[in-house]
């Protein structure tokens, strides 16, 4: 079931279009990577979902609100976290949090449990009666994104929530927004750290200069590359004869040896299917070769990105 829909979302800034007649579904539960280079339309897009930015054609909805017509049932759903975000830095943390539950119109009583669940689930309670300003970039993200969940919305809304965090925070906000699909929240998230996307992500699309180029899943989009297999073969011996058997094989378009650190290894480009592939490790066997390793290489979301996009911008 689609969560969130666009239909020809067009959005113009005088001669500038930053979105061209998007067209655009998420499907609920899942976390769908926004992916594109500076100036595609991803921060509009989101921001027209958030209903704080309003098409200049097109339409968009959210878990079935339109966000033309019924922005206020749309904000209730959703829990938007910009890329570039304020705080309340004289505040307490704690205080922040029971400040944006009361615009929500949750009740004095409850709100104390809900901000003690909420710096829980983002690992903030040690933090609990620090002021804010007294936080790192990355106990910052993690309290707004504690902020977005205030009101326990059906869908989140993140632009870039990983930008500017070193390492450690990176790795937390990723297991924290696995922690938010295993709760069941859809999660429409814009990053540039392709890694990032491609270890967290079910979905992606892949966004230039306003349109979408392609979207799927990540088996979809790996599936892009695979005009050839690639295989990497590791053997205990007989590297160098394995190596001209593989040459001469009619199945095999190119060979090369790999150095891994202590070891070396071949990689192979092969033509066919999954039983080409079978065939060949079985013929490889056949032939004595002393196979330790035949694993395929998948390719990567950086591959997918260079392959789709020109690097032109709206």
């Amino acid at each position: 079931m689609a969560i969130i829909e666009t239909r020809g979302l067009t959005k113009k800034y005088g001669r500038i279009t930053a979105l061209n007649e998007l067209n655009l579904t998420v499907e609920e539960g899942t976390v769908f990577g926004f992916v594109g280079p500076n100036g595609a339309g991803k921060t509009t897009t989101m921001r027209i979902l958030a209903t704080l930015l309003l098409p200049t054609a097109g339409e968009a909805w959210v878990a079935g609100y339109s966000v033309l017509t019924q922005r206020r049932e749309v904000r209730r759903v959703i829990g938007y976290m910009p890329d570039f975000f304020g705080v309340y830095e004289d505040m307490k943390v704690w205080e922040y949090l029971d400040f944006f539950a009361a615009c929500y119109d949750i009740p004095a009583e409850t709100r104390r449990r809900l901000t003690d669940e909420l710096l829980e689930l983002v690992d903030l309670s040690h933090r609990r009666d620090d002021y804010v300003d007294t936080l790192s970039r990355g106990m910052k993200q993690r309290l707004c994104l504690a902020r977005a969940l205030a009101h326990d919305p059906q869908v989140l809304i993140l632009d870039e929530p990983a930008a500017g965090l070193d390492p450690r925070a990176r790795i937390e906000m990723r297991e924290l927004l696995r922690e938010l699909q295993a709760m069941g929240k859809t999660i429409f998230v814009s990053s540039h750290i392709l890694a990032e996307i491609e270890e967290v992500c079910t979905h992606i699309g892949i966004i230039e200069a306003g349109q979408l180029v392609a979207a799927g899943t990540m088996a979809d989009m790996r599936q892009r590359l695979r005009t050839q297999r690639v295989v990497r073969v590791q053997l205990t011996s007989q590297l160098e004869e394995a190596h001209a058997w593989l040459t001469t094989h009619p199945a095999v378009l190119q060979v090369e040896l790999v150095s891994d650190n202590s070891s070396t290894s071949l990689r192979a480009a092969v033509a066919g299917d999954d039983d080409s592939l079978v065939r060949l490790l079985r013929e490889l066997v056949g032939a004595g070769f002393p196979v330790l390793a035949f694993s395929e290489e998948t390719g990567k979301l950086e591959d997918v990105f260079l392959r789709l996009t020109e690097g032109i911008v709206s």
